[in-house]
């Protein structure tokens, strides 16, 4: 028989694979808050699994919650048995419930990442009054959702000389216009892989 110790067994596994699902997309936002990004391109491998994590977390916490709704089994001999003791705060629905949110926040996290990153300067020159415009279109590798676009902005719209930039981790890449008298590519490629992320090449597009 199933006890309402294994249900805590399966909580704590839902919500441990839900946190797994999303780590890739969480590290960047606790490394922009820490003002470290040595470790945020470390999980970038968990990315393809993570449709099979966030599966794994649902099916682990319905059955969770299936083992804490059913009915108890009760038996004719259990008129002579001691009382049942109370069962802990732990393995009650209250905290099945809080963890059932928190694991649907953890899994949702990519959807409202944005919301932690600082909003980001807007460049005092206009494109059209540059003259010097020089346009790269840098690889970066490492990225894995939009978590990881807004790390690499939050970094570019720091460095002097950057006129506009379209980061995308779909395409795994930054397209950047910049003014070439005050910063030049290798400027950039340093500050973009400050964030964790490692730029792979980049290519002229003008």
């Amino acid at each position: 028989m199933i006890s309402l110790k294994s249900s805590g067994t399966f909580t704590g596994a839902g919500v441990l694979t839900a946190i797994a699902a999303s780590l890739c997309c969480i590290t960047p936002v606790i490394a922009l808050l820490a003002g470290s990004s040595s470790v945020v391109a470390n999980f970038s491998w968990i990315e393809p699994a993570r449709p099979y994590l966030i599966g794994l977390s649902i099916a682990v916490l319905t059955f969770a919650w299936y083992l804490k709704l059913k009915p108890a089994k009760t038996s004719v001999m259990d008129c002579n048995c001691e009382p049942t003791k109370n069962a802990s705060f732990l393995q009650s629905k209250t905290f099945l419930a809080i963890v059932t949110v928190f694991a649907i926040l953890m899994m949702t996290f990519p959807l409202y990442a944005k919301v932690f990153y600082p909003k980001q300067k807007v460049q005092a020159t206009a494109l059209a009054v540059v003259d010097n415009k020089q346009q790269v279109k840098f690889t970066i590798q490492g990225m894995t959702c939009e978590a990881c676009e807004e790390h690499v902005n939050n970094e570019l719209s720091k460095v002097n000389g950057v006129l506009a930039y379209k980061t995308s981790y779909a395409t795994r890449s930054s397209l950047i216009t910049f003014d070439k008298l005050k910063v030049d590519e290798k400027t950039i490629e340093t500050a973009i892989n400050k964030t964790g992320y490692k730029v792979k090449s980049y290519d002229f597009t003008r």
